[in-house]
């Protein structure tokens, strides 16, 4: 399981267009079409996350977060998360690369309509994280084949 969210919390991506700024900073060599449909997809479905959730039918629950600072956008995974009244409340999960205006296991609240992807996990399987699709052609080979495994679709 630790795997797993390690894994999760090095795909992030940022909107601000430099490259390389840390280890785990996904900035390009990813289809920006396909992140924008996997992003509309989550939201389509993030209903279907909420039930789930609501019936704890699942071993980890994260939505993903755009956060803007200073005109840059970095999407981090919240974990931990809850849900009430419209609003998620997670626990940033991975250090920023570029945004400063948050930090690692920061509490953060966003709105149901705002978040960028979803996902909950049994076992060694994901459910959504539609965002990680775009991201595999940005890993070696071996690691994204490793990810696309366990990606329930």
């Amino acid at each position: 399981m630790k795997k797993i969210l390690l894994m999760l919390s090095l795909l992030f991506f940022t909107t601000a267009g430099f490259s390389e700024v840390s280890d785990t900073l996904v900035t390009g060599g990813y289809d920006k079409q396909a992140m924008s449909d996997a992003i509309q997809h989550a939201r389509k479905e993030t209903d279907q996350f909420i039930e789930v959730m609501n019936k704890k039918d699942a071993d980890t629950f994260a939505v993903k977060a755009p956060i803007t600072d200073h005109g840059r956008t970095e999407h981090f995974w919240l974990t931990d998360v809850t849900y009430s009244n419209g609003i998620f409340i997670g626990v940033i999960s991975n250090d920023p690369g570029i945004v400063t205006n948050v930090e690692y296991g920061q509490e953060w609240k966003i709105k149901k309509e705002d978040i960028s992807d979803w996902m909950y996990t049994r076992g060694d399987k994901i459910y959504g994280g539609y965002t990680i699709d775009p991201l595999l052609v940005t890993y070696p080979k071996e690691e994204a084949d490793e990810l696309r495994a366990k990606l329930v679709r």
